[in-house]
């Protein structure tokens, strides 16, 4: 890990200043969400993969949490490193 965030802003900073290649961003972030952070994050770094991590069930996701360019999404109760893997091949 190279960075934490605890809001939307910060996310955008912590991003431009350490240049990060995969980013695992919380969809429920204080100011802006998760899910437009992202959305600003790829607009500005295109070749960062983002990987959406919440509590929700995948079927209960906010509809923009599929529109917003996400590598994927992975519920936090079962992010491990194999799941993380699947959807970043390293």
């Amino acid at each position: 890990m190279i960075a934490e965030a605890v809001s939307g802003e910060e996310a955008l900073a912590e991003v431009a200043r350490t240049r990060p290649t995969v980013i695992l961003m919380d969809i429920n972030l204080p100011g802006i969400n998760g899910i437009e952070a992202t959305r600003r994050i790829l607009a500005s770094h295109p070749d960062t993969t983002v990987v959406l991590v919440s509590t929700y069930a995948a079927e209960d996701l906010p509809p923009d949490a599929h529109t917003c360019g996400a590598t994927g999404y992975i519920r936090k109760e079962n992010l491990t490193p194999a799941r993380l893997r699947e959807l970043v091949p390293i």
